[in-house]
């Protein structure tokens, strides 16, 4: 089947973030979550919590390579108590809005239903800050929100989130040299093999597993009974971006005639996207199936960007 690009809503906050934050001068978020690295791999975080992206892959992992990639820098602080980091964001606040994350999801109470820490990491841009009140842009889809400041910096602290540091933000983002998509595309190949590879050390979780393994293991969790946080993980995120990612790559891939490689992502994001309806219905069966078949692809993929 030819590669149809997906266009529409879904969890890309930090590539949308960063589009805010680039402007006029913005490529696409297909291309910004490509930079990142994101969609070259599979984890299953200490053997349990699976995710569509690389083994001991986080965000902030792939964020300085990105920006990089695309020809921008901007500044970054984290740490310190919760009252430096207020002065910080209205410091910041006065010349420009500023990226701030990760962020507990689950603390940021504009969002129906959020009334207490999920274990999900988010990133707005902070746009205000006056009378104990912040205003942000939350890529979510809930532009111009607010919230009170309390909530927002327990959100901001993420000590439920498992990496990162509290309160970090990234501010005075520059051009430095204009880059082309495309260009941006091919620079950021060498990081794809490298995460696809698994060949970036991390401190990972005891028993975390990586591409082919995890597709498989995570198939046979399924199969031994699928708990409904699992299924919740998987339905309401992981499948969903994980898709969304793929999907991107192979339109990626295919603007700079990897054609291979294109159609391999391409396979994936199919096979990822077809998880969505098994799972919510139950037919777990089918879901572990698809995940089986999604395990070669792999490495299929890493040996056509590494053939090219």
């Amino acid at each position: 089947m030819q590669h149809f690009p997906y266009i529409g809503s879904g969890p890309y906050c930090y590539a949308n973030a960063f589009a805010m934050m680039f402007g006029q001068h913005a490529p696409s978020t297909a291309v910004i979550e490509f930079a990142t690295g994101s969609p070259f791999g599979m984890q299953l975080v200490g053997g349990c919590l699976p995710f569509f992206d690389p083994f001991g892959w986080t965000p902030e992992a792939g964020f300085d390579a990105a920006l990089d990639a695309m020809g921008w820098t901007s500044s970054v602080t984290s740490g310190g108590n919760a009252a430096d980091a207020v002065e910080r964001l209205r410091s910041e606040l006065v010349h420009s809005p500023v990226w701030v994350g990760p962020v507990e999801m689950g603390w940021l109470r504009h969002q129906p239903g959020k009334d207490g820490p999920i274990g999900a990491d988010h990133y707005v841009v902070v746009i205000g800050l006056a009378n104990d009140w912040v205003q942000l842009h939350d890529p979510q889809g809930y532009p111009f929100a607010t919230l009170p400041i309390g909530d927002f910096l327990t959100a901001w602290q993420a000590e439920t989130i498992d990496y990162g540091t509290p309160f970090t933000m990234r501010f005075g983002f520059r051009q430095m040299r204009v880059v082309d998509e495309d260009d941006e595309i091919r620079a950021s190949l060498p990081a794809a093999i490298r995460w696809l590879s698994m060949q970036e050390p991390r401190h990972m979780p005891e028993g975390t597993i990586g591409n082919g393994e995890a597709a498989e293991a995570l198939a046979s969790m399924i199969d031994a009974g699928c708990d409904e946080d699992l299924r919740a993980h998987l339905i309401h995120f992981a499948i969903r971006v994980g898709a969304r990612r793929l999907a991107d790559a192979a339109t990626c891939l295919s603007r700079i005639d990897y054609t291979d490689a294109a159609h391999i992502a391409s396979e994936q994001a199919a096979l990822t996207g077809a998880l969505q309806y098994p799972l919510v219905a139950g037919n777990d069966a089918e879901a572990a199936d698809l995940l089986r078949r999604l395990a070669p692809t792999y490495q299929r993929l890493l040996e056509a960007l590494r053939l090219h």
